[in-house]
């Protein structure tokens, strides 16, 4: 069987190859875009030319725009080289074909391997941009998932099927939260987007963050920060498109994208090259609804399909949740959990601040004796932050408020849970919750 579906895979690496294609000529070199003469009526948007520099070097382009005369293509590697007149081939827009044997493997967005071994395409290619299954078809989400740990398996589960946002600055844990998850989430296929990272990072996630036992059930994709902007953008679609393949073949996979953010930085420079007007806080018209649509492609499959439960990280420079892409996936997904610059900085990770996040998988995700346990909690929580500034000043006198005085001798307890790992399941870690409760309405607080 392997051997068949290698012998496919040769053929679809074969069959872009032709006797002839069509051949245009570079018109004109501008803002780090390329005119092109010779093509019109024949290319479309997302076709990639291949131009010539040298006899033994070239460079791709992938074109953005169509004019009566010319197309306008942006180039994926610096132009240095490029001469008017030179020879600009036709190529159809990618496609990738993968296969079960991309598990445990590194690729980029084209589908090439990063990882210093062969790899070969699957037997069937797939459009990178596709439409998810019909809305009427589709399942509603699933069960209850085991994460790892005990704030995402009580105050913010994931069920299967569910999209979540994870809204973070930098520096407060959000590479150490995804690889938690990855490493501990209960799924068949783990496929990873990691989108405009640095250079240098993405050894260090794929070694210490996701680490050997969480590679062998990954496919990562990987665009680092110095790649153009195509590349980058085509990051998160290739990944989809990868978690599409094994959500179709049954399976239950876990998406995991790094950073939207930068997704919608990359499509910024890729639609401003095109023409498009920066008119949303320096974004494009186009953004929300680019967004918006892989979010989509994201969830409970039809029929016999799987199901991609995604989470999608945001980068929120100063915390600011109302700048455009973060305000666009808060109205998309299905809950969010937001880390905290304090929570980080006093030592508690992962620095979920559960009181601004929310699943909107529950109460359905848990039972009505799990959900009172939960308001419990928050109540309790709520309270405590509430009063943090005059407890926190000394100006809190004990005994004014017994609720108050339930909450302040209970917040250690609830807020060491909340940086628990959890090495059973989800039952077990509100077996925990309940037991931190029990003990905490036993004890008097203190006079």
């Amino acid at each position: 069987m392997a051997f068949v579906t290698n012998v496919k895979g040769l053929t679809v690496m074969l069959e872009p190859i032709s006797a002839t294609r069509r051949v245009g000529r570079v018109a004109r070199v501008q803002g780090g875009v390329l005119a092109v003469e010779g093509l019109e009526g024949h290319a479309r948007i997302g076709d990639r030319l291949k131009l010539r520099r040298t006899a033994q070097d070239s460079l791709w382009a992938e074109v953005v725009q169509l004019e009566r005369d010319h197309v306008i293509a942006l180039p994926e590697s610096p132009l240095d080289g490029i001469q008017i007149g030179a020879r600009a081939a036709l190529y159809d827009p990618i496609t990738l074909a993968p296969e079960d044997y991309w598990i445990g493997r590194v690729i980029s967005p084209d589908g090439d391997p990063l990882d210093g071994r062969p790899l070969l395409p699957g037997a069937h290619p797939r459009p990178l941009q596709s439409t998810p299954p019909p809305p009427s078809e589709r399942r509603a989400m699933g069960p209850r998932l085991d994460t790892g740990m005990v704030v995402t398996n009580t105050f913010l589960p994931l069920v299967k099927g569910q999209r979540m946002g994870l809204f973070a600055g930098s520096g407060v844990g959000k590479s150490s939260l995804l690889g938690q998850l990855a490493r501990h989430m209960q799924a068949d296929v783990i496929v990873i987007a990691l989108i405009g990272e640095r250079g240098r990072e993405l050894r260090h996630f794929l070694e210490e963050v996701l680490g050997p036992e969480g590679l062998r059930r990954a496919v990562v994709v990987a665009a680092t920060s110095d790649q153009s902007p195509l590349q980058r953008r085509r990051c998160a679609w290739s990944a989809m498109t990868v978690a599409e393949h094994f959500r179709d073949a049954g399976k239950s996979v876990l998406l995991v994208a790094d950073s939207i953010t930068r997704f919608a930085e990359a499509h910024r420079e890729v639609a401003v090259a095109a023409g498009e007007a920066p008119v949303l806080r320096g974004y494009p018209p186009s953004t929300g609804h680019l967004i918006m649509s892989l979010c989509e492609r994201a969830g409970p499959g039809a029929g016999d399909q799987g199901d991609i439960t995604a989470i999608f990280s945001v980068l929120v420079a100063g915390s600011d949740m109302e700048e455009p892409i973060a305000d666009i996936l808060r109205g998309v997904l299905d809950g969010h959990m937001i880390l905290d610059r304090e929570i980080a900085e006093r030592g508690r990770y992962p620095a979920i601040d559960v009181l601004r996040s929310v699943s909107r998988s529950l109460p359905g995700a848990a039972t009505p004796e799990e959900n009172a346990l939960l308001a419990t909690a928050r109540r309790l929580l709520s309270l405590y932050d509430s009063n943090a500034m005059m407890i926190r000043a000394g100006l809190y006198a004990q005994g004014s408020d017994k609720d108050v005085d339930q909450a302040i001798s209970m917040w250690p307890d609830l807020d060491g849970f909340l940086a628990q790992a959890e090495l059973q399941d989800c039952t077990h870690s509100f077996k925990q919750l309940d037991l931190l409760l029990r003990r905490g309405r036993a004890v008097k607080p203190a006079a």
